[in-house]
């Protein structure tokens, strides 16, 4: 059984700090190495680890972590042959051509639109994570957005004698029901990492490797981890390479982190579901509306899956996830095939192959998922009830084989139309196209009996504004960090 170091794995990447509901994320330039390699000298005691704390104990009312990007790490100093041990995709970064298409970030949502990570953007060199939770304020968002922001101006007064400049920061959101600007529960199918002390179902414990550099991934191997290969800083703080190549690892306990700002349009998304669905006399069938858009998520508002209530929403908040297609939904008749979740994670059912094939291939390309609302929240249901101003997701992941878990994901299992009996549906979420080609349709596919129904005409209803991909290093790698 796997034992992972938990104090030295920044918390991020295990716990999620669910009971922290605000947050704002940092975005920095460090325009003084020394004094930033000073700062980290003392500031790494401050990150909040993986360590499980007792219940008994109080726990704090604030956590904060870190992560940098490649142009990041350049800049605090690390020589170029250490920053080339680092994986293509890191190196090259989110925007690069490549990326670009194989992302599909085009239109409004290309690159050269957003408002950070952009070619036309500062270049951002690492993210502050600040999370605040007042004790006593049994889910009170707003005093625990006090608290939040009171630490975060602590930190800033100090920014400029650490060698850092601010570009931006994004504020970020949970509602206690932890429901999403399209109004569905989110955040529910995580996969459970080995030996970090999470329980649930046996189908979602993923081997740590998946996500964490230093222990063996589900094929069995180490995952590729960026090494020092050329001396520098304190090589004394560093752990081996547990493959046994003699150099020191970089990587272990630390994770490669994905984010990406994802503008949500809800009232584009519930006028299409409204106008599928409507009443003979046009008026808004709401329960048919819900239903449809709870096909094309594959879960109800409440987090219930469809898979397990295909015919209407239990109403009560539901976390439940022990369940599979192959077993009680093959043919797609409850959850479509080709809805959000069941593309993203197709658990035991995989095109063709069998139950246990599938939950492998599955588990082979998940990634550990955070993510932050931002913009003004609002409740009820959101058929008849639009937000004022933009409002999205700040999307987070976790994982350590990028090209394999997360651009995997977005391309292969997102973007394309053609997969397990369909042929014009990308993911009817993350996967429409701004503007089609001459004869290229984006549909939506409900099968049903006698026959399948097509839901035509997806609209876009999400667009990227940002975004960069970070390495999230360990405790032991920020002390090392501060040496070089």
């Amino acid at each position: 059984m796997t034992t992972l170091e938990l104090n030295d794995i920044q918390g991020y990447l295990i716990r999620g700090y669910a009971h922290m509901m605000y947050s704002r994320f940092v975005y920095l330039q460090i325009t003084d190495a020394e004094a930033t390699k000073n700062w980290l000298a003392k500031s790494w005691k401050t990150m909040t680890t993986a360590e499980h704390i007792p219940k008994k104990d109080q726990i704090s009312s604030t956590h904060l972590n870190i992560a940098f990007t490649y142009s990041g790490l350049e800049k605090l100093g690390l020589k170029t042959d250490n920053l080339g041990s680092f994986s293509r995709e890191f190196r090259q970064g989110m925007v690069s051509p490549h990326r670009t298409r194989l992302l599909g970030d085009l239109g409004n949502s290309a690159p050269e639109n957003w408002r950070w990570g952009g070619p036309f953007n500062k270049p951002i060199h690492l993210c502050l994570m600040v999370f605040g939770n007042d004790k006593e304020g049994d889910d009170d968002i707003e005093k625990d957005k006090i608290v939040c922001i009171n630490y975060y101006e602590l930190l800033k007064a100090h920014f400029a004698g650490n060698g850092l400049e601010e570009i931006l920061f994004i504020d970020g959101q949970t509602q206690p029901e932890n429901k999403e600007h399209f109004g569905f529960r989110d955040g529910i199918s995580q996969p459970i990492i080995e030996g970090s002390g999470r329980v649930g179902p046996k189908d979602d414990v993923i081997k740590a490797g998946e996500f964490i550099f230093g222990y063996k991934n589900d094929f069995g191997v180490y995952p590729d981890t960026p090494l020092i290969r050329a001396e520098q800083g304190n090589l004394n703080l560093l752990p081996p390479d547990a493959e046994g190549s003699g150099l020191k690892d970089i990587g272990r306990n630390g994770s490669l982190m994905v984010m990406r700002q994802l503008e949500q349009n809800v009232k584009t998304f519930w006028s299409f579901m409204n106008e599928k669905t409507k009443n003979e006399d046009h008026s808004i069938n709401v329960a048919e509306s819900l239903k449809l858009a709870a096909k094309v998520i594959g879960r109800w508002q409440s987090g219930a899956p469809i898979t397990l209530f295909p015919d209407k929403d239990p109403g009560v908040i539901s976390d439940i996830n022990d369940f599979g297609y192959a077993k009680f939904d093959k043919d797609g008749l409850k959850c479509p095939f080709g809805s959000h979740l069941r593309r993203t994670n197709p658990r035991d059912s995989v095109d063709d192959h069998g139950r246990k094939e599938s939950l492998k291939l599955s588990n082979q390309h998940r990634i550990i998922r955070r993510a932050r609302l931002y913009g003004e929240i609002f409740e009820g249901s959101p058929v008849n009830n639009v937000p004022n101003g933009e409002v999205g997701l700040l999307f987070c992941c976790f994982n350590a084989d990028i090209s394999r878990q997360f651009e995997f994901l977005q391309y292969t299992w997102a973007n394309l139309p053609k997969t397990k009996e369909l042929y014009n549906d990308p993911d009817p979420i993350i996967g429409v196209k701004e503007k089609t080609t001459a004869g290229e349709e984006q549909n939506f596919t409900v099968q049903d009996l006698p026959v399948s129904r097509t839901i035509s005409d997806l609209p876009q209803v999400i667009t990227v504004k940002g975004g960069d991909y970070f390495f999230f290093p360990s405790i032991t790698v920020l002390r090392f960090l501060s040496t070089i």
